[in-house]
Order: structure tokens, then sequence, then C-alpha cells
């Protein structure tokens, strides 16, 4: 069967439209964000490959929607939208990512939250994380990134943290230390759509 010129150009049209539909809300998924508590700039597509850019998804799953689900070894984490649909957005996995599987709910929710280091990480190296002790406030440079949920088991906190991150370069890897790490204009909007009591279903090789 042939195609006819008008054809492929009204194809070839609808398909570049499509991609400069994606493309623009991507950037938009993006944009500078001037009214959070901490002013947070816009960041270039160019520097977020295109593999890790938050896209919803076709995804098939037996759990309801407003589940998340965080596959460790894929270093992704999927937001149930229900029929047949997800939210999927990429993360690094530290070492407490990988000590977690089964089931788990988000029992707390917090803005900028406070960062306070390990007992451990003081210990070895007290000049730099000693000051820190009583914990570090917000901001662009916080560890915790713009948002963190809490993940309780049983009515109690796990100490594993879903949550934004300073260092955008780490998504998509295996990293030595902390939970699961998003970038934070995704943690934002996932942080928009979760709700204290949410399920949590965390997914290892």
């Amino acid at each position: 069967m042939s195609i006819s010129r008008r054809g492929f150009v009204l194809g070839l049209s609808a398909l570049l439209a499509g991609c400069s539909s994606q493309h623009s809300e991507q950037k938009a998924n993006y944009a500078a964000k001037p009214n959070e508590a901490h002013p947070m700039p816009a960041m270039a597509l160019d520097k977020i490959k295109p593999e890790l850019r938050r896209t919803e998804i076709e995804f098939s799953s037996n759990e309801p929607a407003g589940t998340i689900i965080v596959n460790t070894p894929e270093r992704r984490l999927y937001y149930i939208l229900g029929n047949g649909r997800a939210l999927r957005y990429a993360v690094s996995v530290g070492r407490e990512g990988l000590e977690l599987r089964g089931n788990a709910y988000v029992g707390r929710k917090a803005e900028w939250p406070t960062w306070t280091p390990t007992a451990n990480m003081i210990r070895r190296e007290p000049k730099k994380y000693g000051p820190m002790a009583g914990g570090m406030k917000g901001g662009l440079n916080n560890p915790l990134g713009a948002r963190a949920m809490y993940l309780y088991r049983g009515g109690g906190d796990i100490h594993f943290r879903i949550h934004g991150t300073n260092q955008p370069n780490s998504i998509g890897y295996a990293m030595s230390s902390g939970c699961i790490r998003m970038l934070n204009h995704d943690v934002i909007d996932l942080y928009s759509r979760v709700k204290v009591g949410t399920k949590v279903v965390v997914i290892q090789a």
C-alpha cells in the first residue's frame, strides 16, 4: 500500500507537533519556581537525559491509584495514576535505600526539611559534621532537598526517606549514602500528589 505525499506530510506534521508538545510539557515541568520558600532556578532540559525526565507512561500494576512503587534495580519510582497509567520518575538509590523491601506508608511529609547527620557520620568526620549535629535547616544546599516523605510501618518511623537532593547529577545512579533521592522539581511534584498514609511498595533485585 502506497502513501500519498499529502498523507506523508500530514503524518510528519502530526509527529513533529507531538514532539514539540512533549518538549514544551517537559520544559514546564522543570521551569523556575520563584514562589518556593527557597526560590529554585529552572533546570535546562539538555542537562537532564531524556530517560531521566518525569514522564507519564503505560504501566500495568495490581496496585490501586495513588500507590508509590520504588523499583531500586531500575532506579525508578512510579506513581500509579490508574487505568494502566503511571508517572515515572528517575531516582538515585543510596545504601539505606538498598536495605528496605516490601510495603510501607508515608507517615509524615515535610517541605524544605531539616537534615541531621547520623552518629556514624559525626564520628567519622567530626570537624565536618559535628557543627551540624543539631540539624541543618532546609535550603538549596540541604541534602534532603525541597521535600521529604518519611516512611513508616506499624506507626513507627523506619528511617527511610523519599526526598530531594542538592546533587542533581546523582540521579539515575547508585550512591554511597542516602535513601531514595529525586530531582527537586520531581519531588515537589510527587509531594503534591501524595497524602499521609499513601502506600509505598519497594522492589529490590
